[in-house]
């Protein structure tokens, strides 16, 4: 074992050892009252490690504004069972040490009762193991990968689409409703790119068709010449990308200036920001995710712009998808809570979390959880770049 290796397996460890020490989830008081970690009288703590300031902070930041502003209605109305809620954040830029030093900090000094909408699928793989060793939930996490609700853990919950059922269900609509034949991938040479690949290969396969081509990328790539002109050359009319923001917009725009046409390049949630429908060479991508954007002229239901209103006055800029995210998050967290009852433990929260079976958001989106289901996201919104805008094609999409 190198030195290096050696730092890591200590640092990861430590706050399993800490957390074991603290005795789980629940202690006794000097007088032998059971106490639940981040619950007293009059307040329930929850906490997240996010990014305020590096490469996915369009995410932290809308996602933890939307949060604040749903978890504030609810303390200004009384709190839940006479308890405020108290929400703390900590910025980790994308950065494993710094959100293992993060978590370190919610579980063992702050005494977090729940996670919630802790950002990045390495950040969440590296934590979740310690986080359930000292029994704290992992609530509506900032990733789509398939390790957010596989294997099944009790104290998973999701509300965002995972990557490789979107990527499959578009492998499937672009087969079945728009005849494409040739399907290639491009991805990040990643556990992410990996994700993408099994579900695009899975689904072709089910299909009785092959992927065709392949190229591969690291995720700080510039340079896509060579990658678009290979698909091409191979005749690819339907491309699945295991991509974010920065490099779909490259990609895209590669091939664009190329001049060819023809071909549906198809991302899933992790590359949906406005930044990508303002890109002119991405005109006709599309995308699959659990939510649609919302613009300032679209029509929207009074309690839709009430929200949107309430977030343009509190934070001087328009809501996106994350806010979007973040406040259904904490609208779901407050009604399990509720539902929970006085007498909050994790165990309530957990029983009550997998009664919610026909909730709808104030978006129009439904999810649903059961005892044997914590996914909460089954189907997929359809949405393609035109214009600058993502436009809605089709809705409850599945495979």
């Amino acid at each position: 074992m190198t030195a290096l290796h050696g730092s890591w397996v200590a640092w990861l460890a430590l706050p399993l050892l800490v957390a074991g020490c603290s005795g789980g989830e629940d202690a006794a008081d000097a007088g032998g009252a059971t106490l639940v970690r981040g619950v007293t009288d009059s307040e329930i703590v929850l906490g997240t490690y996010t990014d305020l300031s590096g490469p996915t902070a369009i995410w932290g930041v809308g996602a933890t504004n939307g949060a604040r502003m749903r978890l504030d209605e609810v303390n200004a109305a009384g709190g839940v069972h006479g308890r405020q809620i108290r929400y703390v954040v900590e910025d980790m830029s994308y950065q494993l040490p710094k959100a293992m030093q993060a978590y370190n900090k919610l579980v063992n000094r702050d005494k977090i009762f729940g996670m919630l909408l802790a950002v990045g699928t390495p950040m969440n793989n590296a934590i979740m193991p310690q986080q359930f060793a000292a029994g704290v939930p992992n609530l509506f996490p900032i990733s789509g990968g398939r390790q957010m609700v596989e294997p099944f853990h009790r104290l998973k919950f999701a509300q965002r689409g995972i990557y490789y059922n979107e990527v499959r269900a578009a492998v499937r609509y672009f087969v079945e409703q728009e005849g494409k034949r040739n399907i290639c991938i491009i991805h990040h040479d990643s556990e992410y790119g990996q994700e993408i690949v099994d579900a695009t290969e899975e689904q072709a396969a089910a299909l009785g068709m092959e992927v065709v081509a392949r190229a591969a990328h690291k995720p700080t790539e510039s340079e896509f010449t060579a990658a678009v002109l290979r698909l091409k050359q191979a005749g690819c009319d339907l491309v699945t990308m295991a991509t974010v923001h920065r490099d779909t917009i490259l990609v895209l725009d590669t091939a664009h200036k190329m001049g060819w046409e023809g071909v549906a390049w198809v991302g899933n949630n992790a590359a949906y920001g406005q930044v990508i429908a303002d890109c002119k060479g991405c005109d006709g991508y599309y995308v699959f995710v659990h939510m649609a954007k919302i613009y300032p002229d679209d029509e929207k239901s009074p309690a839709v712009q009430a929200w949107w209103d309430g977030y343009v006055a509190r934070y001087d800029a328009e809501p996106d998808l994350a806010a979007m995210e973040g406040y259904r998050a904490a609208d779901l967290t407050v009604l399990a809570l509720e539902r929970a009852g006085r007498d909050l433990t994790v165990d309530t929260l957990v029983a009550a979390l997998e009664s919610i079976a026909d909730y709808r958001d104030i978006f129009g989106h439904r999810l649903s959880f059961s005892p044997e289901n914590h996914e909460g996201v089954h189907e997929s919104v359809l949405s393609q770049v035109r214009d600058g805008r993502f436009v809605v094609l089709a809705e409850s999409v599945t495979y």
